[in-house]
């Protein structure tokens, strides 16, 4: 029997602990609340081209224990990552990088097939995907023996540390766990390429700033300049 096709939009409903600081924060990221309701359930749409994002109140909400995700798949990830930069720097005079609200920076992951993306966490702890549209069919994630089929960029022990420690960070917020294994394999691979050191130590000071270690990320950087200068 022919299954009839669906003319139909699936619409991820998120939950926040307050509808009207919710539409402050992502109007001022460039998205138009498109409806609004506080009775008898807070209610909100937000959208511009696109997306689209429902958010419900919920009450008692603790950011910490929130696993709210959801995704927007684009054909390049570096326009709505200028236009979410601008404005959060606006609204808070800087990229927020740790914390809540944050942002993280487009990378390719291994876990997602090697594609671009990056992360917006809200304000309630809710996590928006960005990723970039897979241009062929090859490059769509997959999984292999019920397992994520990791696509790395290949390189050394290093390379393969770093990108390790982008999904632990980047996917799965976990700085602490991405920082340690980082900086165990830089100590332990002090002869690899230069490329490879000068990445490492480049998102080591990102995650060092992340987690509020000022001087670590210093340091991080200095290493890192160390590497490019041997390049030159």
């Amino acid at each position: 029997m022919d299954t009839p096709a669906l003319d139909a939009r699936m619409v991820a409903m998120l939950p926040c602990a307050d509808i009207d600081r919710t539409a402050e924060f992502w109007t001022a990221l460039g998205l138009s609340v498109t409806y609004r309701q506080a009775r008898p359930n807070p209610y909100l749409a937000l959208g511009r081209g696109g997306v689209a994002l429902h958010y419900y109140g919920l009450e008692n909400l603790d950011p910490d224990d929130n696993h709210g995700t959801c995704g927007v798949v684009v054909d390049d990830t570096e326009p709505l990552h200028r236009l979410f930069t601008r404005g959060l720097t606006a609204r808070y005079g800087r990229i927020p990088l740790s914390g809540l609200p944050r942002i993280t920076r487009p990378r390719q992951r291994a876990n997602n097939a090697g594609l671009s993306g990056f992360s917006v966490v809200d304000p309630d702890g809710n996590w928006i995907r960005v990723s970039r549209r897979p241009a062929t069919p090859d490059e769509t994630p997959r999984a292999v023996d019920d397992r994520v089929d990791w696509v790395s960029a290949g390189g050394g022990p290093l390379a393969r540390a770093l990108e390790n420690a982008v999904v632990m960070a980047d996917s799965h917020g976990v700085e602490s766990q991405a920082h340690r294994l980082l900086s165990g394999a830089l100590a332990r691979h002090p002869g690899a390429p230069v490329a490879e050191r000068s990445a490492a130590w480049g998102y080591l000071a990102e995650l060092s700033a992340r987690l509020g270690d000022v001087p670590a990320a210093e340091r991080a950087r200095d290493e890192r300049w160390r590497c490019r200068c041997v390049t030159v």
